[in-house]
């Protein structure tokens, strides 16, 4: 191979990957926090509930009211120990494995340490979702700590990173929506809620849509709390959660 033959094929290569990371956008994400937690390892019984409520009914492969109806996810994607807890009824739910990484498999800690290797969690994730083909013309669920989905306290904490997935997806840059229509913090007591974003097409940057669901769940699991969005969680005082 020629000097000048093989500079074109270097040429054509560099321009193959960067077309294939541009074209990476998901068709849409399903973001939810965790169930209710009992410590820094597990879930409470209240947290378990919804866990098997969500697999059962809203992130089911065959309940009426699914939000993945007709659409079977690409990945369940989780992050922490609560969070894979939650996610694991959903994942088998779907005939999914969940990747794992060792920081999932650690007791949760509130400190700058432990949250600056989560904001390294979200970045690669957020890299992945955004540039890696394999999610294009997908859907994902991601659940996730709620301090790394949408939170004005670690961004404080972290002043000049991108640390929540609302900085590092572009969520609160909606197509067509005013500014701080994603809210800026995700409230501590809501463990009800989805936020949906959708993509319109591969190149985007940014969501061209935002639905927030809230989670009423029928029965067997309709004596879930359901509270509204920054509401105190009413919750049993036999639960055992923190």
């Amino acid at each position: 191979m020629t000097g000048n033959s093989r500079f074109i094929a270097l040429v054509a290569l560099f321009l193959a990957a960067t077309t294939l990371s541009v074209h990476a956008a998901p068709k849409r994400l399903i973001i939810l926090r965790h169930g209710e937690k009992h410590d820094a390892q597990s879930l409470c019984s209240v947290g378990k509930e919804r866990a098997q409520a969500l697999a059962a009914q809203y992130l089911s492969p065959t309940h009426p009211l699914s939000l993945l109806k007709n659409d079977p996810p690409a990945a369940i994607l989780a992050m922490t120990l609560h969070t894979l807890e939650t996610a694991r009824p959903i994942a088998k739910a779907w005939g999914l494995e969940i990747k794992t990484d060792p920081i999932m498999l650690m007791p949760i800690q509130n400190n700058r340490y432990f949250n600056a290797r989560l904001n390294e969690v979200n970045r690669k994730q957020a890299i992945d979702l955004m540039e890696n083909p394999r999610w294009f013309g997908k859907t994902v669920v991601l659940v996730w700590e709620h301090y790394h989905i949408a939170s004005e306290t670690l961004q404080d904490e972290f002043f000049g990173e991108d640390a929540t997935l609302r900085q590092l997806l572009n969520l609160d840059k909606v197509q067509g929506l005013p500014p701080h229509s994603v809210p800026d913090t995700w409230p501590n007591g809501n463990y009800n809620f989805f936020w949906i974003f959708t993509y319109d097409s591969p190149q985007a940057r940014a969501p061209s849509s935002f639905k927030v669901v809230q989670q009423e769940f029928a029965e067997p699991f309709a004596n879930l709390p359901s509270n509204p969005w920054g509401a105190p969680e009413p919750l049993p005082a036999d639960s055992g959660c923190d």
